[in-house]
């Protein structure tokens, strides 16, 4: 796997999580077994964040070795310490199973990035 695609998988992971954030929050929380978001904004600022993320990746794909500091920061800081967050946050809170999925998700994605990052082509 090269950086681009990697780029424009991680584009779409955080595209498809932005939108129903940002449009339909409510909705989004009770399909993942979480309590409505109070206030709303607050899960629409996590999905405004994640679609900065998302639009990031879009824009690194287009160069992604002149980019490479981007996907440091959001393909293995961001991504590997949500992934993080999300399983501390199962274990120490009992938030529901289903965001062990994301912990998986970014967890993985984290992982891929820096195998990319560090094994040069």
């Amino acid at each position: 796997m090269k950086l681009k695609t990697l780029a424009v998988i991680s584009g779409v992971y955080d595209l498809l999580l932005a939108l129903p954030m940002l449009l339909a929050a409510r909705e989004t929380a009770r399909l993942f077994g979480a309590p409505p978001p109070v206030p709303v904004v607050n899960a629409q600022l996590n999905g405004l964040f994640t679609l900065s993320l998302a639009v990031g990746y879009f824009w690194a794909a287009r160069a992604p070795e002149a980019r490479r500091g981007y996907f440091w920061i959001a393909g293995v800081l961001a991504k590997g310490l949500g992934a993080l967050l999300f399983l501390v946050d199962h274990f120490a809170n009992g938030s529901p199973a289903s965001f062990l999925l994301f912990s998986a998700t970014d967890g993985t994605l984290a992982l891929l990035t820096l195998v990319l990052l560090v094994r040069r082509p």
